[in-house]
């Protein structure tokens, strides 16, 4: 079966949902080539200390952020993914090994450690101790890991695009 690579709207318009442990690189790359925004739900909704907006607060940002552009988006990040992938024209699964994206995160994370390159969320500074801590990304994606699997493996089993769906896994 030959799977087209992105579905879009039959308009020449994407809106592409990008969902898993790690995916904002991947993301920027789509929406570039896609010509259309890349919209980064970490930098969108989360705040110092890894607070985020109530949850009112956070589906009225990703709408308003979704409504940029008629073109579409490319968003990344898994808050809110039901709202997301409502409107999406397709919905991609970064599941690559854990083995192969923690050493990814650890890099990065040491990266904005020592003010390489920008944090996750405006404004806002990570510490060591943050990130060592149970409350930082680190932990986060290796306690995450099985969990996300699960949720979209499940999601992907309804969602499937040789089943007619709007889904494809990405785990290379």
């Amino acid at each position: 079966m030959n799977i087209p690579s992105l579905l879009g709207d039959g308009k020449g318009n994407y809106r592409v949902h990008v969902v898993g442990n790690s995916g904002s690189t991947v993301s920027a790359y789509i929406a570039t080539k896609l010509n259309v925004p890349h919209i980064s739900l970490d930098a969108l909704l989360w705040g110092p200390g890894w607070t985020t907006p109530s949850d009112d607060e956070c589906k009225e940002r990703i709408i308003a952020a979704m409504a940029q552009d008629p073109r579409g988006w490319v968003i990344d990040g898994n808050h809110r993914d039901t709202v997301i992938s409502e409107h999406a024209t397709d919905i991609i699964w970064l599941d690559p090994p854990l083995w192969l994206y923690l050493p990814r995160i650890l890099w990065r994370t040491l990266l904005r450690l020592l003010n390489i390159i920008p944090s996750c969320a405006e404004g806002w500074k990570e510490t060591w101790g943050e990130v060592l801590s149970t409350k930082g990304i680190i932990w986060y994606c290796i306690s995450q890991h099985g969990y996300r699997k699960q949720r979209y493996g499940e999601m992907l089993a309804r969602t499937l695009i040789a089943k007619g769906g709007k889904m494809r896994r990405l785990n290379e």
